[in-house]
């Protein structure tokens, strides 16, 4: 177990996913420049359960289940830290420390994920139900990623990438995260995947009830793999500080 620097965000990071953040608020700041002291720079992040964290004044409720992000790029755009990082390794909190500015937890590493070739169906038959999916709500609204999107020829990481595209609330992606073997993750992608394409049926049948439906299922707060770097999967970098309500999800 070790301690390590926290970002809790409005969205869930997986191995293998790009993320892209701005970061002007003072203690995230802060963080960045200690973390940029040690090769390599990593954080944890993990999804915001309910509550808030406006400048430290509230105590946000978090989930235990987190990825570590190794900061793989940096710049300067409008004014704020661009940050853009990649999903290593998960881990589980342990004990979240007092903020010193920034949040801080001891963690521990959860097991890899170990591919077994007699998983090779599953794996296809996760990937084409995610596909077409994609591809049944790309007829609706505008979504980040194509159904045709480029995934890693390493069977393990991409199937954290199709985790990562397929159209799912928060609460279920924090399901698949906490996965304990590779069959488990798989048999759950098709599952909720499959649910969510439902859900997608009905609110098109519905009309008016459409946006909201989709809203809830297409906003993972993500980049897609192979996206530019930067390029955030709601359509710009997440912002550190307009995370003001629970109703804004892709930020803290």
């Amino acid at each position: 177990m070790a301690s390590i620097a926290m970002f809790p965000l409005g969205s869930v990071l997986f191995p293998h996913m790009p993320l892209a953040l701005r970061v002007f608020e003072e203690r995230y700041l802060v963080m960045m420049s200690r973390i940029l002291a040690d090769q390599p720079a990593e954080f944890g992040v993990v999804l915001i359960e309910s509550g808030r964290e406006a400048a430290g004044s509230e105590q946000q409720r978090r989930f235990a289940h987190g990825t570590v992000a190794q900061v793989t790029e940096l710049g300067e755009t409008d004014g704020m830290l661009a940050v853009v990082a990649r999903g290593e390794r998960r881990i589980e909190v342990v004990e979240w420390l007092a903020d010193d500015p920034h949040p801080e937890a001891v963690v521990r590493e959860l097991p890899e994920l170990e591919w077994d070739p007699a998983l090779a169906p599953l794996r296809e038959k996760a990937e084409l139900v995610v596909r077409r999916t994609i591809a049944r709500a790309s007829e609706f609204v505008e979504l980040p990623w194509d159904a045709d999107i480029a995934l890693s020829d390493d069977p393990v990481a991409s199937a954290w990438q199709l985790a990562g595209i397929a159209p799912l609330t928060a609460l279920d992606q924090v399901k698949l995260l906490g996965s304990r073997t590779l069959q488990e993750l798989l048999t759950r992608l098709v599952e909720l995947t499959h649910d969510a394409g439902e859900v997608l049926t009905a609110a098109w049948t519905a009309g008016d009830s459409l946006d909201a439906e989709l809203a809830g299922l297409a906003g993972t707060g993500q980049t897609a793999p192979g996206a530019e770097p930067g390029e955030a999967a709601d359509g710009g970098p997440h912002d550190d500080t307009d995370d003001r309500d629970d109703s804004e999800e892709n930020h803290t």
